[in-house]
């Protein structure tokens, strides 16, 4: 007899629990196993063995942007590979083929890894669920449960939307100063200066810019002409970073420009600029938020700082100084980008507080589970498990 199987998570919360990302959170996906008969309301099913794990599916197409390089360019690659560890939930015991039931409720505690461990793939944190433009590259999660009935074996897959943690604009790391300098020739040094490098949808970015002279040249130096200076934020995008043949496409998704038009002072011109990150409106023509897809976290940014195995996002702000009697000089620095501004970053700092508590109770080797529920065929109350009772010599439903 086919089985109907869902997998429910915890009363009034999400399957996920803890903050992928970060570890002090332990970061895992709680729940049960829920396994029905599919047709018919008592019919027993044969189960022999159930087993559960998270599955992350990876797929590359850098040509699906251009209709002409999606059939004539390289075709759509993907990877599929366990998160963690499987789980076995359910066994029948030695010697039988199967078990035949009415009811199973299996819980179950799937840990996500939280620790880098250096290059075995089942320790490194992976990476958060996102879907670029025209599918050019993508991750998912699924809860994926085998269930193996006698001789037959069936997959049943339920998206998981996982988001990462760690990029933060409230984590101090990212709120240290980062000075940087270039000197495209002898006469002038540019220096920076950016007092946050992580950042969300609308958030302010800004930059500390001081052109100095060289002294050394300093007769020289008093005929440059500043005449503009223009900040930008570019996407890096790299495809297969790890395979023989890495492709990079560069997009450039903010600018702002300041025109200077003067001669550099003997001091030297200091100036702050800044920008505003874009931002994706999430909302319709109309106002309306749109149905979010069951595998994608909705974002208000098309990409983030992220890395994968077939595809890395990476993020870095330009500065150009244009300039007559001497060469511009562009600056380029490295910025993370975070799914979320900065307000709901510091939003989130008390939850994962709470959550990193209480994962200190949980024992990872152990974790405390509900007891697994399994109404047999055979049980003496087997009917009324699943809210049925026999009057007269007929199936009734119980009315409480």
């Amino acid at each position: 007899m086919a089985a109907f199987v869902r997998v429910s998570g915890p009363p009034n919360s999400n399957f996920l629990v803890g903050y992928p990302g970060i570890s002090a959170t332990l970061p895992r996906i709680e729940g049960k196993v829920e396994i029905r008969p599919l047709t018919g309301i008592s019919a027993p099913v044969a189960i022999s063995l159930v087993r559960i794990c998270l599955q992350r599916r990876e797929t590359i197409h850098p040509s699906a942007e251009s209709i002409a390089k999606k059939h004539l360019g390289t075709p759509r690659r993907e990877l599929t590979d366990v998160v963690g560890k499987e789980l076995l939930l359910f066994r029948c015991p030695a010697g039988r083929e199967s078990e035949s039931v009415v009811l199973m409720d299996l819980p179950f505690m799937l840990f996500i890894p939280h620790g880098r461990g250096g290059e075995e793939s089942s320790r490194r944190i992976p990476p958060a669920s996102l879907q670029l433009p025209s599918r050019t590259a993508e991750t998912f999660y699924e809860l994926v449960v085998t269930v193996q009935q006698g001789q037959e074996q069936n997959k049943f897959a339920f998206p998981v939307p996982i988001q990462r943690y760690d990029t933060l604009s409230t984590f101090g790391m990212y709120n240290r100063d980062e000075p940087n300098n270039k000197r495209e020739d002898h006469l002038v040094t540019l220096n920076t200066n950016m007092p946050r490098w992580s950042y969300g949808p609308l958030d302010p970015v800004s930059v500390y810019i001081d052109l100095q002279p060289n002294p050394d040249w300093l007769s020289k130096a008093r005929k440059v002409l500043v005449q503009k200076i223009t900040l930008g934020i570019e996407e890096e995008i790299t495809y297969n970073p790890e395979g023989d043949e890495p492709t990079k496409k560069i997009n450039r998704i903010a600018k702002q420009q300041e025109t200077i038009n003067m001669r550099l002072p003997d001091t030297g011109y200091v100036a702050t600029l800044g920008l505003v990150f874009p931002s994706k409106e999430l909302r319709d023509a109309e106002g309306i938020l749109r149905r979010g897809r069951p595998a994608f976290p909705s974002y208000q940014v098309s990409s983030f700082t992220t890395t994968g195995t077939l595809y890395k996002i990476e993020f870095f702000l330009t500065v150009k100084v244009h300039m007559s009697n001497a060469k511009d000089i562009t600056l380029r620095q490295p910025i993370v980008v975070c799914a979320m501004d900065n307000q709901a970053c510091k939003e989130e700092m008390d939850a994962i507080e709470q959550a990193a508590k209480d994962a200190s109770l949980v024992d990872q080797n152990n974790p405390m589970l509900p007891a697994c529920s399994i109404v047999r065929a055979n049980d003496k109350e087997a009917l009324r498990a699943l809210g049925w009772t026999m009057v007269g010599g007929q199936k009734k439903m119980i009315i409480e």
